[in-house]
């Protein structure tokens, strides 16, 4: 779901439960006596007495589940990898889309065919035209130099075959312990 999705979600949920608190309010203000259900509601409900109860039940459980689920959706880490596709609109009808697990993959096989890499780690977040880039390299100690540059062409290929500028770009390169 989309952040304005989300925001008319939990926008209806509230308005729900404002309507119904003011709704008991206006129904009980003023007698401490006041029933919220009627006499007539009350019967029907004892008088269907184990359906109407499990009835109940069941409805809690299901209304339990959709929070359960939606709790779930909002507290999940934010900066979770991009999943799916990257869509592209062509100059001619039609679209192409490339799954974003590939990109990555591909992009860490580009940066580990440079000297002295050894490991390489892409992470693709954040919106589709613009993702954010988290690149994470392990150099060799005997490395002398041309990593940096290796590690710029890699991500203006990226860009290029992608067909979209990474809108943040964040690379963390360890050297590895041995013979300085």
């Amino acid at each position: 779901m989309t952040n304005a999705a989300h925001r008319l979600l939990w926008t209806v949920v509230a308005l729900l439960l404002v309507a119904g608190g003011t709704a008991t309010l206006a129904l009980t203000y003023g007698t401490p006596d006041a029933m919220v259900l009627s006499p007539a509601l009350l019967d029907g409900w004892r008088q269907a007495a184990p359906w109407s109860t499990l009835a109940a039940a069941v409805a809690g459980l299901l209304l339990a589940l959709a929070g359960q689920r939606l709790l779930a959706r909002e507290l999940r880490k934010p900066g979770t990898a991009l999943r799916g596709t990257l869509s592209h609109p062509g100059r001619r009808p039609g679209r192409t889309r490339l799954p974003a697990d590939v990109l990555a993959h591909a992009l860490e096989r580009d940066l580990t065919g440079g000297p002295g890499v050894r490991r390489a780690r892409v992470v693709l977040t954040g919106a589709p035209p613009h993702p954010d880039v988290w690149i994470s390299v392990d150099l060799a100690a005997d490395i002398c130099g041309g990593a940096r540059e290796h590690v710029d062409a890699a991500v203006r290929r990226f860009a290029v075959t992608a067909g979209c500028q990474p809108a943040h770009l964040d690379v963390t390169a360890r050297i590895e312990p041995g013979r300085p």
